[in-house]
């Protein structure tokens, strides 16, 4: 049974709703003004609120702005109630984030049809929530035991080895055996790294401190910068004639170097993962009048609009049929980076075609 709160300062007006949403079944629950209304939020944790704008004290505004400030608050629907049909209270109540409005009088039809809306939508989102963290888990349980174990086995297994019996190897042996642990190494290294800098960037996303100082660095250079990373990323993976490197465009960008290098070394790592041996992986840059664009383009396997719709942390596609490294924070941490400095990350993708990624970042 779904739970409605009904703020409303006119007693007959909020008697006669929460009479008609009773009769439809609905648990209900009715405040006399605007402070009451989200303590009672708070107390009653409803379903949906029905809100009336002009209250004495906290008007309905007040309200929603209040309720916004939590999380678990924050995602619950809110349809306001209005004896004005104006069109600027609509337009600032929907910026605010309101689901719907009723203008009074309204019937009971009305109002149970735009209850029963904005109920359905929100089960709808509640069970594209619950898939998305059912593939989740489903990803953190297929790529984290995998991704550490491998390296580990590595370094345990070829440093046992050098430790048991390095008298009776030679020395090109202990050299490739030393190596292998130092792969190992390496990559168990850049799952650590990655970990810690997207759980840093998620923090970061939540105070805005940390934005207004982001947007007080700049690159002079970034050709070089690009340049650079995507080049050192063919290198690692042994694809340096695969690489086509088209980063003339040059300009002051908004933009920490270290973290131009982190986007550029994310995606084309990603590129060189996701696509075969011999196809090529271009590597671009792009300037107009206010904005920085990186452009990665590989031919490999693709994604579909699904999968680009669902790009997060811990998410990585057809893991079960394809074997990858990576828990899959490439892209995601490459998203938060540009949003920090008021950029955005962009993914056009065809399955079995190709996937080219957008970065856009502001010129300084």
């Amino acid at each position: 049974m779904a739970k409605i709160l009904v703020v409303e300062d006119t007693h007959s007006l909020r008697k006669d709703i929460l009479e008609m949403l009773s009769f439809e079944g609905f648990e209900v629950r009715g405040a006399e003004d605007g402070i009451a209304g989200v303590q009672a939020a708070y107390q009653f944790q409803p379903d949906l609120i029905i809100c009336d704008i002009l209250m004495p004290g906290l008007d309905g505004y007040g309200v929603l702005a209040e309720l916004k400030k939590d999380a678990a608050m924050s995602t619950i629907p809110f349809v306001f109630l209005t004896a004005k049909a104006d069109k600027s209270d609509m337009r600032k109540g929907m910026e605010m984030g309101a689901y719907d409005y009723l203008t009074k009088p309204f019937s009971a039809s009305e109002l149970i049809a735009a209850v029963h809306t904005q109920l359905d939508r929100r089960n709808v989102i509640k069970q594209l929530s619950e898939k998305r963290l059912e593939d989740l888990r489903e990803n953190i349980l297929l790529a984290l035991p995998h991704e550490i174990r491998t390296p580990l086995t590595s370094i345990l297994g070829f440093s046992d080895i050098i430790a048991a019996d390095s008298g009776d190897r030679d020395p090109q042996q202990i050299a490739e055996m030393a190596q292998y642990i130092n792969d190992a190494g390496t990559r168990l290294y850049r799952l650590t790294e990655n970990y810690l800098a997207y759980a840093q960037l998620e923090v970061m996303m939540t105070q805005s401190k940390w934005a207004d100082l982001l947007h007080t660095y700049t690159t002079a250079d970034p050709r070089v910068v690009v340049h650079d990373a995507a080049l050192q990323k063919a290198q690692e993976v042994h694809r340096n004639n695969d690489l086509v490197l088209d980063v003339e465009a040059n300009a002051t960008v908004r933009v920490l170097s270290d973290h131009l290098k982190k986007m550029v070394e994310e995606l084309t790592d990603n590129a060189f993962k996701f696509s075969h041996w011999g196809t090529p992986v271009q590597v671009s840059t792009r300037v107009d009048q206010t904005k920085y664009r990186i452009i990665v383009r590989d031919q490999g396997r693709g994604m579909t609009p699904e999968q680009i719709a669902a790009v997060g942390a811990y998410m990585q596609f057809g893991r079960k049929w394809f074997e990858q490294q990576g828990l899959g924070l490439g892209l995601i941490i490459t998203r938060r980076l540009s949003e920090l400095y008021g950029g955005d990350t962009t993914i056009e993708s065809v399955p079995d075609q190709y996937t080219r990624i957008t970065v856009t970042l502001p010129l300084a």
